[in-house]
């Protein structure tokens, strides 16, 4: 008869850290960081909850582990042009972050979570090296490299986090065409005198897209690290 030792090393086997992450990735897509539990985890895999700490020791590395997961698989979103440019990685890379940002809700958060509390952990590394890498291509400065991919970066998560909260808000609660109708209305009834520019954009705001306006935003940050490498050039 097999002993208790045994079984529990093939059932350790079995399950592995890949399928455990995998789960908990998602439990937080259907549930969110709330209804990430050991107990959530071990109904929905079908094991016993020493199998699941014989991999990941709490909460806190299993959230780590799954943002992991999901970035470095939006980090590996290619160019649509075969022959792209430094330029058209980063955007592609921007996108894959946009895109996994929006698919995955909770991700926002454990971004900001990872890159302020733990920024030696894999993921802020993670990011921080594959557009660093496009900038170095780029033929930026060396002394510049840290600043001019700290804006990118800084820009790229703080957008699609405003936007895709904006956009999972509305979505839950409100038409989104109804709602900037109605900003949009209110910001033309605003006093020229104290509001001319807010009034003169409040048609442009009323039909924007995120999407769209999040890589104008990319395009201008990109803009501004060409000048910089101009001057100090």
């Amino acid at each position: 008869m097999a002993s208790r030792a045994g079984k529990e090393k093939r059932r350790t086997d079995a399950l592995s850290r890949e399928r455990i992450v995998e789960a908990a990735v998602e439990l937080l897509d259907t549930t969110g960081e709330g209804g990430l539990t050991f107990r959530a985890l071990t109904e929905r895999l079908a094991t016993g909850p020493g199998a699941i700490y014989w991999h990941v020791a709490n909460k806190g590395e299993l959230l780590a582990a799954a943002t992991d997961v999901v970035v470095a698989a939006a980090l590996a979103v290619e160019p649509v042009e075969s022959a792209a440019s430094p330029q058209d990685e980063i955007r592609a890379v921007a996108l894959g972050l946009f895109d996994a940002i929006d698919e995955h809700s909770w991700l926002a958060t454990q971004l900001a979570v990872q890159f302020s509390r733990s920024p030696s952990g894999s993921v802020a590394p993670r990011i921080i090296e594959s557009i660093g890498r496009r900038v170095q291509a780029l033929g930026v400065p060396e002394g510049s490299w840290f600043t001019a991919t700290s804006a990118l970066v800084h820009y790229i998560l703080g957008a699609t986090s405003q936007y895709v909260t904006n956009s999972h808000v509305l979505e839950a609660e409100l038409d989104r065409g109804e709602f900037l109708g109605d900003v949009a209305k209110a910001w033309e009834e605003l006093d020229p005198a104290d509001y001319p520019f807010t009034r003169a954009v409040a048609g442009q705001m009323r039909e924007h897209d995120d999407r769209e306006q999040f890589l104008i935003g990319i395009d201008l940050v990109l803009t501004g690290i060409a000048g910089l490498h101009r001057t100090k050039g």
